[in-house]
């Protein structure tokens, strides 16, 4: 299994999930033109994937994929309450809704999703796993319920929202409602709430953390950077960044 980010932040994300011949895209965020580019970088094209998993509608995540989708024909997964806000964009599109308590296949690769606690529909996040290791992705979430530390525990590969310094925030140029949002318990978690929920997983199998959705505003990496490895007990430069403008290269879990 290898995982690779087109970008991460609030002006767009993608993961791109791949097990031998099955690549999956989760969330789009970006034009379609803008996602074919990024997808080149990672000597991918469009039409090598073989669907998209949606995590929530918020435009940064789901602008881009009933685009992406119609122009190249993909299968969408998303949640029913996810859904209900896009049935438009989505009518003539191959959805399937997914149970966010149940687990599914898509070729090579099992999907476990599980909800999480964010301003949305019906948000989740997912574990992609080939039946050996096992990918855990948190992002766009308040705060981490005991339902996720249970989902996350154990996973050989880790990318986890670093969204904000809470300083940085409550200094910071946001209006006073947003900042409430944004540090509330259905927004995103700063830099010390993600590494108190490292402290807490099962992180013996762990070869890849990376740290993701961080904001251009309100944090900075090397600040990310070291809440996860003060609390991995481990060198800075183990843990990995992944930016706006050039995601994250491909990672490899053997």
């Amino acid at each position: 299994m290898r995982f690779a980010l087109l970008g991460s932040g609030s002006e767009g994300n993608a993961l791109v999930v791949q097990v031998g011949s099955t690549t999956v895209l989760m969330d789009c965020g970006f034009s379609v033109s803008e996602t074919v580019t990024r997808l080149a970088r990672l000597g991918l094209q469009a039409e090598q994937l073989n669907g998209i998993l949606v995590t929530h509608e918020h435009s940064d995540h789901i602008g881009g994929v009933a685009k992406l989708a119609r122009r190249f024909d993909l299968p969408v997964w998303m949640t029913h309450g996810t859904l209900r806000f896009q049935q438009a964009a989505f009518a003539d599109i191959r959805v399937t809704e997914i149970n966010p308590h149940s687990s599914f296949t898509l070729g090579a690769i099992k999907v476990q999703p599980f909800l999480v606690p964010h301003d949305a529909g019906e948000p989740v996040q997912y574990v992609f796993s080939d039946g050996v290791v096992r990918l855990g992705v948190l992002t766009d979430t308040g705060h981490a319920t005991p339902h996720v530390q249970a989902n996350l525990s154990g996973c050989h590969a880790l990318i986890l929202e670093c969204n904000h310094d809470e300083t940085m925030l409550l200094k910071g140029r946001y209006p006073a409602s947003l900042k409430q949002r944004v540090g509330g318990r259905f927004g995103h978690l700063n830099n010390e709430q993600a590494a108190t929920l490292l402290s807490q997983l099962d992180n013996s199998r762990l070869q890849h953390i990376v740290a993701a959705h961080l904001s251009q505003h309100n944090n900075l990496p090397a600040l990310a950077v070291q809440a996860l490895s003060r609390s991995l007990g481990c060198a800075q430069d183990r843990i990995a960044v992944a930016d706006q403008q050039q995601g994250l290269d491909w990672r490899e879990i053997t």
